[in-house]
């Protein structure tokens, strides 16, 4: 699920600070990452047997190279997907979420987006 309208769409941060921030609000990078892409997961638990929800949040240098660690990362639209053991995380429009669950997704991203706001490019 695409969680629209968060205004982290289009922030562009150096990826040194967004790092850092990231790993403050408990985002992991992901180990995907390549040299003009990164994603962070946040892990949400759930009480449903073998479901886990988890924030994702992807972008793309638009300058430097992110192994490097000097690149400027545009971020694209958060997603919500929920992970299914063990065929892995659907972040479709059919899925269902918790309205609960949709509103702790954009409280967190609303945060994090408030803290960027200093490093925006």
């Amino acid at each position: 699920m695409r969680l629209e309208n968060t205004g982290l769409e289009g922030v562009s941060v150096d990826i040194k600070p967004l790092d850092r921030v990231m790993g403050q609000h408990a985002f992991i990078l992901g180990e995907h990452w390549d040299y003009d892409r990164v994603t962070y997961d946040y892990r949400i638990g759930s009480q449903e047997k073998n479901i886990t929800y988890y924030i994702r949040i992807q972008g793309e240098a638009v300058e430097g190279d992110v192994d490097k660690k000097n690149a400027v990362i545009q971020l694209k639209t958060p997603l919500l997907g929920k992970h299914y053991y063990p065929h892995g995380v659907e972040y479709g429009e059919e899925e269902n979420f918790p309205e609960n669950l949709i509103e702790r997704a954009n409280k967190l991203i609303s945060k994090l987006k408030e803290e960027l706001k200093q490093y925006q490019k």
